[in-house]
């Protein structure tokens, strides 16, 4: 029998807490770091009416979500061109220079971001950054929120053997690291993305920037957040603080 409660309550034992002494935590870029899945759509949007994409008839926020949003370019290439999967990817190189271009204008922290930021700098935590954008996008919007020093490394899913839903980033982000999966947790904001994390064997927080929360929850996160700002969070982070304390007394 199943004991029904708040899928995205923290009950008095954290689903974090377990990882106590936590050793690094790794962040999705796209959707996690910054709300930039309004910019991917509006380029998406715009360009595929541009070439008479479905009758010209533009994209909604639903074909987004289930062909685009947390996908690596190859798989929207695939799902977007079925028949041409070369002019399928041409399309994602220029839609990613678009983007690019509204990145400079309008990229903006999800809430609570600094914060977190801070928390994990005052815990002396190595941090990655694991995302299935593009090497010069990533870069980009890194930048532009002020954390090209924060992160000490970048992976990025066609760097690797497989980009995600597999796990082979986020392990990669462990061997770089040099830390344990049992000591890592994961910031991640799209189904694919938690799949990716959960493959990997880690903790992962869910983040519903854009993404349906019923959606989130079938990839099976840890927790469930709207940004960083949530108390859900910070009552899992205090949890692990309290631990780091009695692992350091002890």
């Amino acid at each position: 029998m199943t004991v029904s409660k708040d899928e995205n309550s923290v009950d008095s034992k954290s689903p974090l807490t377990a990882l106590a002494p936590v050793q690094a935590v790794l962040f999705d870029v796209d959707g996690t770091l910054c709300d930039s899945d309004p910019l991917h759509y509006h380029a998406f949007r715009e360009m595929l009416q541009e070439i008479g994409f479905n009758g010209g008839v533009p994209i909604d926020e639903e074909f987004f979500i289930k062909n685009v949003a947390g996908k690596h370019n190859d798989d929207i290439a695939r799902a977007i061109f079925p028949d041409d999967f070369e002019r399928g990817l041409k399309f994602c190189d220029e839609k990613e220079a678009m983007f690019r271009r509204l990145v400079t204008e309008q990229l903006k922290p999800v809430s609570g971001l600094y914060k977190v930021k801070k928390w994990i700098e005052d815990n002396g935590l190595k941090r990655a950054a694991v995302t299935n954008a593009p090497r010069p996008n990533a870069e980009l919007m890194i930048s532009m929120l002020g954390l090209s020093d924060f992160f000490e490394a970048i992976i990025i899913g066609d760097e690797c053997e497989h980009a995600k839903p597999h796990p082979d980033p986020y392990l990669r982000a462990l061997e770089l690291l040099k830390v344990s999966k049992d000591h890592t947790f994961i910031f991640e904001d799209s189904v694919s993305g938690i799949k990716a994390g959960v493959a990997a064997g880690m903790p992962v927080v869910g983040i519903s920037t854009r993404n349906p929360e019923h959606l989130l929850m079938q990839a099976k996160p840890a927790l469930l957040i709207k940004d960083y700002d949530d108390s859900k969070l910070w009552a899992a982070l205090d949890e692990l603080d309290k631990n780091r304390g009695t692992a350091n007394n002890a």
